[in-house]
């Protein structure tokens, strides 16, 4: 059973901080059900590969009846296939790294990292290779699976339910670890030992921040709790409600607080013009509203007749109920309002409804991302998505000296991960171009500061390829 995790980040040799594992020595690890050995094969400035072997001894479980009917016999695929057996090797083994602690270099173990984590055999029995890419792409991932057959050299039997999977994403070493750690039983199907109401704190813990939002996560918590009925339903019912706070309505009073800051700039109204008058201009007729919030910039484009499609897209299903009052509020004639769409969904996942428009608009919403969910919103929106015209707005960080009111070092919205200089933008603006086929028009918004720039800064994306 062997899984590797390897780093390009220079030094990497990092990992071995992050992982408590020094790249010079080789370590074997006893545990209940087998041994585990860490090594690492590469250990250079510019790659780092951590191996963890572990070798589960099926003959003795048989003997301490610790298994279940699964286990009951002394030829099986258990000591070769990634299951829950692997991780609890990853809890036990990988602990402070699965933990995000970091002793020496805190700041590294809060650092997105490029990753490649590769499982040498993955069982995937129900569902194969679809359900395999419907776990960890939504999660950011790029992965490649390559089926194995029964036996090679009977290609007659046809496939097996065996996989190897490689797993590239840039993203934090202790996400990476949760992910794995939940979902490795979950394409297994089967865990090892007895599932209890413990099982669901572990699932919870280990999903903290991700499987919520997740498009499994009901088939998550079935296959990870055994499909035990109580169980589920008790992990469904935490992650629908795992904050006491509603989060709509501390959105919609940090809404209120950035436009108050922004309103002596007039800016929000400027900001929708613009975006509007670019989408105008282009021809588009089928237009997105990705992150469309209460339907703001949705109410402009449902009363332009121009464009015969308008889809507003949001995670925050209380906005998407406000914006389907205001714009029953418009009036609009019939044959208007059936042109527009609300749906429900996030920015970090694949979704086909979104795919063959024309154009999308991202007004503001980029800065509430995690700076680790940004390669998969790009992926999505310009790798899935694949819009002809994209009209991207976000605050200039440099402005934000000229606010009163706004302390040093402090974001204008609660909810914002993070703000871009116009440097900063425009970089990761031509790396998006340069990987998905697009060329980019940076302009700045609102009242200019000949050193500071817009308060705002748009990019208009157009495709070329």
């Amino acid at each position: 059973m062997l899984l590797t995790i390897t780093t390009t980040r220079s030094p990497a040799t990092d990992l071995g901080w992050l992982l408590h594992k020094h790249p010079d020595r080789a370590q074997t690890f006893d545990l209940t059900f087998g041994r585990v050995h860490v090594c690492y094969p590469t250990a250079t400035d510019d790659c780092c590969t951590a191996v963890l072997l572990l070798d589960v001894d099926p003959v003795g479980l048989v003997r301490r009846h610790s298994g279940p009917e699964l286990l009951a016999q002394y030829v099986n695929d258990r000591p070769y296939v990634a299951s829950s057996f692997l991780s609890v090797a990853i809890s036990q083994v990988y602990g402070s790294a699965l933990s995000g602690n970091c002793k020496n270099k805190h700041e590294l173990a809060e650092e997105p990292l490029p990753l490649t984590a590769r499982l040498a055999v993955v069982p995937c029995r129900r569902g194969g290779e679809v359900f395999l890419r419907k776990l960890f792409e939504p999660l950011g991932y790029t992965v490649t699976a390559t089926r194995h057959p029964l036996d090679a050299q009977f290609p007659e039997w046809g496939e097996g339910p065996y996989f190897t999977v490689e797993l590239r994403a840039t993203i934090r070493l202790a996400e990476l670890l949760s992910h794995l750690y939940v979902l490795i039983p979950v394409l297994d199907d089967e865990k090892h030992y007895w599932v209890g109401h413990d099982e669901v704190e572990k699932l919870l813990r280990h999903g903290d921040g991700w499987l919520n939002t997740h498009p499994e996560k009901e088939q998550i918590a079935a296959r990870y709790l055994k499909r035990q009925g109580k169980l589920v339903k008790s992990a469904l019912a935490h992650l629908a409600s795992d904050d006491d706070t509603d989060p709509d309505d501390v959105a919609a009073e940090h809404d209120a607080a950035e436009e108050q800051l922004e309103v002596k700039a007039n800016l929000h109204e400027r900001r929708l013009a613009a975006v509007l008058a670019v989408l105008q201009g282009s021809g588009a007729k089928r237009i997105l509203d990705l992150g469309c919030g209460e339907g703001k910039l949705l109410r402009l484009l449902a009363s332009d007749a121009r464009f015969t499609d308008v889809v507003g897209l949001d995670v925050s299903a209380r906005s998407l109920e406000i914006a389907r009052q205001r714009l029953g509020r418009l009036r609009l004639p019939e044959g208007l309002m059936e042109r527009v769409k609300l749906l429900h969904g996030a920015l970090t996942y694949r979704d086909a409804r979104i795919e063959n428009f024309d154009a999308a608009a991202l007004v503001e919403v980029i800065e509430h991302l995690d700076p680790s969910r940004l390669e998969a919103s790009a992926r999505v929106l310009f790798g899935c998505a694949r819009p002809g015209l994209v009209v991207l707005t976000t605050p200039n960080r440099e402005y934000n000296v000229k606010f009163e009111g706004l302390p040093a070092g402090k974001f204008r919205h609660a909810d914002h991960r993070f703000e871009w200089t116009r440097a900063e933008f425009a970089e990761w603006c031509a790396g998006a171009c340069a990987k998905y086929g697009y060329t980019v028009r940076l302009s700045q918004l609102g009242d200019e500061d000949p050193a500071l720039g817009g308060p705002s800064q748009m990019a208009v994306f157009t495709r070329v390829r």
